[in-house]
């Protein structure tokens, strides 16, 4: 027997019109009794809430290795640059250096875009080095089908149990003949609904529980990333709810449970897996992106137009060597007070950045571009906004990996000017290629260190868009339930 036909056997002695209050809280009590006495309820949760805890685990685990692994190959590649011996400035130059990023402390919680990214940058003169060694290029292309986090198991697999738990909550009581009788009884239609909207909702907080509290204890343990998880968890919590208030809504507008059951599972569908595949392919017919290797030929053919800074007779620095002369106010380039081919290749060093970083913003841009297309489908797809809040709250979004991109090339910059200067400054031009200054001075350059983007920006860039678009949700089904209440309560006078 349902737990609104337990609530009809209680109130059949009398019509007196029970308290809005009284009568949700009994209504959402006794459809907590008839989850628990289904076995099919008890079970999917159970199993659902085993695999969140498994997911969380491992991805956890997972992370830590990882970032374990990155640390100790940043140590290395550090400790391989300062074992240089004492040689020509431009040597180190062209020896390079590694930089690794290092993961957001809630990358377990949703890996994000970082799989498919690369995380080591290769730092060289006078070039700008993708990122190399993403997972996905590295392991099995079963990883490209998505990895098993907590974030995956909330955003895909709990709405359909949620949707299978909440399906004939209203509809199984309309086909038994139970509902008109309850109303007709003077259940206000209203109550009804708060019930079985307070009971579901409650029961998709469980199911996220899991996931919930390992982002509470994260937050609990480091406090540079608290506030992100409470953030996270408020979106993750505001999802399910979501969720859980549809299937209801939706349960009590069709005739039939199974119908309800239909409809929920092709709004899983389309919503949760069709859109969030189909949309970027349509942002990507509508602002197509060069490959990388056209990026490439692009770029070699620009850095051609600048001349070669290699060769101090270079047309293209004709111009340069007069104000280079005109400043010291010498005639002679071998009367300058410092190394000609170090300024040479300092200005080359500055063009080709611009360049390379100018390539890089409009590389931005367009992916940007794809974003918003993607995005003009969050209000019909609520998954794709929680993505875009949880993907930025976890530091492994796009907008985090084009920061350590930026990091990178700024560093690069920096560290590559530093060695011409001394080029400049501390090597004879008579003497150039005999020349050896010790290691210490890059042994003192400064080491990189990857600063994430602050909440703040993230707030304003993803957290509030995201949570408007629940905020929106929320209150169309909440004029929803009112208008079906009404409805329920016309349909059985």
């Amino acid at each position: 027997m349902s737990g609104v036909a337990t609530l009809h056997q209680g109130q059949a002695g009398h019509r007196a019109r029970p308290g809005f209050l009284h009568a949700a809280w009994t209504v959402c009590r006794e459809e907590w009794r008839a989850l628990r006495r289904s076995a099919v309820a008890v079970t999917a949760a159970a199993l659902l809430l085993a695999l969140t805890v498994a997911a969380t685990l491992v991805s956890y685990e997972q992370m830590r290795v990882v970032n374990a692994e990155r640390a100790h190959l940043q140590q290395e590649s550090d400790t391989q640059w300062n074992a240089q011996p004492d040689r020509h400035p431009h040597r180190v130059v062209h020896y390079g250096h590694y930089i690794f990023r290092p993961l957001s402390p809630l990358a377990f919680f949703d890996f994000g875009v970082d799989p498919y990214t690369g995380h080591t940058l290769y730092l060289e003169g006078h070039r700008q080095n993708s990122a190399n060694f993403s997972d996905a290029g590295q392991s099995s292309v079963l990883l490209r089908f998505g990895q098993l986090t907590p974030a995956f198991v909330v955003q895909t697999l709990t709405p359909l149990v949620i949707a299978f738990l909440a399906f004939g909550s209203v509809a199984r009581e309309r086909e038994r003949g139970q509902l008109r009788l309850l109303l007709s009884q003077g259940l206000p239609g209203g109550a009804l609904l708060a019930g079985k909207l307070a009971s579901h909702g409650t029961v998709a907080l469980l199911l996220a529980a899991p996931a919930l509290a390992a982002l509470a204890l994260i937050g609990a343990y480091d406090a540079s990333v608290r506030a992100h998880a409470a953030w996270m968890a408020t979106g993750y919590a505001a999802y399910v709810l979501v969720w859980a208030f549809a299937a209801v809504l939706v349960s009590a507008a069709t005739p039939r449970a199974r119908d309800a059951l239909l409809a929920l599972v092709g709004c899983w569908i389309v919503t949760v897996i069709l859109l969030p595949r189909v949309m970027p392919d349509v942002a990507a017919f509508h602002v197509p992106r060069p490959t990388r290797i056209e990026t490439d030929v692009t770029i070699h053919k620009e850095l051609a137009a600048y001349g070669d800074s290699h060769n101090p007779d270079d047309p293209h620095y004709a111009e340069f060597r007069r104000k280079v002369l005109a400043k010291y106010g010498v005639e002679r380039i071998e009367d300058l007070p410092v190394n000609y081919k170090g300024l040479v290749i300092e200005e080359g060093e500055r063009l080709t950045s611009e360049l390379f970083v100018r390539h890089m913003h409009a590389e931005f841009a367009r992916q940007e571009a794809q974003a918003g297309i993607v995005g003009l489908a969050q209000m019909a797809s609520p998954v794709l906004a929680l993505r875009r809040l949880s993907n930025a709250l976890a530091g492994t979004d796009r907008a985090s990996h084009e920061r350590f991109l930026l990091e990178g090339e700024a560093y690069r910059y920096r560290m590559i000017q530093a060695l011409n200067r001394l080029h400049a400054t501390q090597v004879s031009y008579a003497n150039d290629k005999q020349t050896r200054i010790s290691a210490s001075f890059w042994r003192e350059l400064p080491r990189f260190e990857h600063v994430p983007l602050s909440l703040s920006t993230i707030a304003e860039r993803h957290v509030r868009p995201a949570l408007a678009v629940f905020a929106a949700w929320v209150a169309l089904l909440v004029g929803a339930a009112w208008w079906l209440a009404r409805r329920l309560e016309k349909s059985a006078r």
